[in-house]
């Protein structure tokens, strides 16, 4: 019997890898490495998985398959690959996988998410317009110059008060994003810029709701799991939701009295406008968490990486420096209003972000069976582009890993998603909504801080010796923060 056992044992494998062989030969699927029983491919993608998949694609092509437990993950690396998933089959892969972490938190999930809806419904489509409506449109982002210039100005008052200290150029950036968009939302401060590296409740809550995102969880890939939560993930969420909504709930609670007392809605913020389109407590606080949660760590990433890469690329910090004492004079603060005469400064931007886009894959789920490249795309497959393998491809981009902002100087790539080389935001459908904010919000901060001080590594270390290694959860993160030391200009 004992022998009987082990013979199976030794044959399931090779049952397997027989099955699946066939399965791909006669499906048409897109090449990839050979999957565990079981595990699939797994083992593959480890820490960090954009590098990973990066360098499996220079083995089995711009577009292949991966198996995780009973999934199957297409993903695109090129230019072509991406056209094809983004542009051409937009429509049938449009889809999200929801996290069962997020699932079962409540079923109104996917009726509430502007970013994860499973599908792009009629409800989707009306939250989009309403957060493009009175959030990103030409008009609203032009009328909230003057809170982008409030904020960022309380940013680099904190910074001239700490002249000398040694700062944490992540975490400042992090309340001062955080602070914009809950004003947007609902008309108040998040957190306390004074605050700065210390790890308050409200950023507590957003860092765990970030790692709980970004953590592997069975009953994704193993349906037989499902419901059961057996990590916990499902429980930790909930209660995280809970601690943060209590961060606004006074708030919401404030307002919805003051209707039901015959205020006038005046559509002041976000919030107002939710309120008179008929939503309730439980859908304004997961559209709260969604966009702080998304929205700052993306801004604050993107301006982290910005800065280190000027610190350690001497010559470009030289050069964007002369840019803004040219444009902007010697003591003036930099107002939004300048940027559109500052292409340096958004010639660093771009070049961050084509080095390290914040989302470094876009993740999409198809909808129907469907044919890219040639291959068969089966529906309800996983389906990713891995934009840091677009921004770093050698044959679009000369010296790929290089921080070369001229390269954009005369090029007429943008944010747009009309270029399937260079995606910093994603495209189609599901784009991410909050470009234009970002757009604004992430070169304002820069260039302050850039014409406002010198910056100086700790310990007189000197800038070849800064870390640049990447940490990846929801975004990408540097493995180790920026610390730096603001000093007044020319001393």
């Amino acid at each position: 019997m004992n022998l009987f056992f082990l013979n199976v044992l030794l044959v399931l494998p090779v049952f397997y890898l027989i099955l699946e062989y066939t399965r791909r030969k006669f499906s048409n699927y897109p090449p990839g490495p050979y999957p565990l029983p079981i595990l699939g491919n797994f083992l593959n993608l480890h820490k960090p998985g954009h590098i990973a998949l990066a360098n499996l694609a220079k083995v089995h092509g711009p577009l292949m398959s991966l198996r995780l437990g009973t999934k199957l993950l297409v993903v695109g690396s090129s230019q072509a690959a991406a056209t094809e998933i983004l542009k051409i089959n937009d429509r049938v892969m449009c889809g999200r996988r929801i996290p069962q972490t997020f699932e079962a938190v409540g079923k109104t999930f996917d009726l509430v998410s502007i970013l994860g809806a499973n599908k792009c419904n009629e409800n989707w489509k009306m939250l989009r317009t309403m957060f493009k409506t009175e959030l990103v449109s030409a008009e609203a982002t032009e009328e909230k110059s003057v809170l982008r210039e409030e904020k960022v100005k309380v940013l680099i008052d904190f910074l001239s008060s700490n002249k000398g200290n040694v700062v944490n150029i992540g975490e400042v950036v992090f309340t001062t994003a955080a602070n914009f968009i809950s004003n947007l939302l609902f008309s108040k401060d998040f957190i306390s810029i004074k605050d700065e590296g210390k790890v308050g409740a409200a950023k507590e809550h957003i860092r765990e709701m970030e790692r709980l995102a970004s953590c592997f969880n069975l009953e994704d890939y193993y349906p037989i799991f499902r419901g059961l939560d057996i990590q916990g993930l499902g429980k930790k969420a909930l209660k995280c939701i809970e601690s943060l909504n209590a961060c606004w709930d006074v708030i919401i609670d404030e307002r919805q009295e003051s209707i039901k007392n015959g205020a006038i809605c005046k559509d002041k913020d976000f919030l107002d406008a939710l309120l008179a389109n008929g939503l309730n407590k439980d859908q304004i606080n997961w559209i709260f968490g969604e966009i702080l949660i998304t929205g700052v760590d993306t801004s604050s990433g993107a301006v982290e990486w910005a800065m280190a890469e000027l610190i350690k690329n001497p010559e470009a910090m030289t050069k964007l420096r002369e840019e803004l004492t040219k444009e902007l004079g010697g003591g003036t603060i930099v107002k939004d209003s300048d940027l559109p005469r500052l292409p340096f400064l958004n010639a660093c931007v771009k070049e961050t972000l084509r080095l390290h886009p914040t989302v470094t894959i876009v993740t999409r789920r198809s909808t129907e069976t469907c044919k890219v490249m040639n291959y068969t795309i089966p529906n309800d497959s996983l389906v990713w582009v891995n934009l840091w393998a677009l921004g770093r491809d050698p044959t679009k981009w000369d010296d790929p890993s290089a921080f070369r902002p001229s390269r954009f100087l005369e090029s007429n790539l943008g944010f747009m998603g009309s270029n399937y080389e260079y995606l910093p935001f994603g495209t189609g459908r599901r784009m991410c909504p909050g470009l234009p904010l970002a757009a604004r919000l992430v070169p304002l901060i820069v260039a302050s801080l850039v014409h406002s001080f010198d910056w100086y590594l700790p310990d007189n270390r000197s800038p070849t010796e800064l870390d640049m290694v990447e940490k990846l959860g929801i975004t990408l993160q540097k493995a180790e923060p920026l610390l730096l030391i603001p000093k007044s200009k020319g001393l």
